[in-house]
């Protein structure tokens, strides 16, 4: 054994394992396919805080997963080696809407797909989804909630607001009474007629009323 054997490495050996061609077109196709991502998300995005931050995690996601599995496919031996690293890996952001976690496994479905070699199945599985997620995030099948707030000075004025809000909205439900030094605070969950809110202004201008909000409502978050 020689001196120049004890320091010889085959780094170097492993630049050929991937053309630069098949490197050139699995990153260019994720980053093409991370933006449809991105786009179909910004689309159909139905909550109450959009993140544009969000939207460029996808890309990168779709890029990033695209380089790992290269590196899988190209060696063995490196890939259980990259398997133990980020085994140590933890990730605790907290997802805020169901569907991101959608999002996030189909950015990472695309990268695989695509450094597997499988280019039409990551091209028209994408488009497929796309295409079904902004339909479905277009259909309106039910009304959207909303919370009506409304202060008012005695039990009969609650009354009066009660009857007055009732032939306003579709429908209307109590979540929740609070009374304070004779004052009461009433929250309605409402459901608009034709996204009509005109009501509300009329409400506030009943003599007792001293104060309405309203708010949208999925459940999680109000404003």
């Amino acid at each position: 054994m020689t001196f120049q054997d004890i320091f010889k490495s085959s780094f170097l050996e492993n630049i050929a394992s991937i053309s630069m061609l098949d490197m050139a077109i699995a990153l260019v196709l994720a980053f093409l396919l991370g933006l449809f991502i991105f786009f179909v998300y910004k689309k159909s995005y139905s909550g109450v805080m959009y993140s544009a931050s969000f939207g460029v995690t996808l890309v990168a996601l779709s890029l990033i997963t695209t380089l790992l599995i290269m590196t899988v496919v190209s060696n063995i031996v490196l890939s259980l080696g990259m398997v133990g690293a980020l085994s140590i890996v933890r990730f605790r952001t907290a997802i805020k809407e169901p569907m991101d976690i959608a999002f996030l496994f189909w950015s990472i479905a695309v990268g695989i797909v695509l450094a597997a070699g499988l280019i039409p199945l990551a091209v028209f599985g994408s488009i497929f989804i796309g295409a079904v997620l902004v339909a479905f995030s277009k259909r309106k099948t039910v009304d959207s909630p909303y919370i009506l707030v409304a202060h008012c000075e005695n039990s009969e004025i609650e009354e009066q607001v009660r009857i007055f809000v009732k032939t306003q909205v579709k429908r209307l439900n109590l979540k929740s009474k609070s009374v304070c030094g004779g004052c009461v605070e009433l929250n309605y969950e409402v459901r608009l007629k034709d996204d009509n809110s005109a009501f509300v202004n009329q409400l506030e201008a009943m003599p007792g009323v001293s104060r309405v909000v309203l708010v949208s409502y999925n459940g999680d978050y109000m404003g």
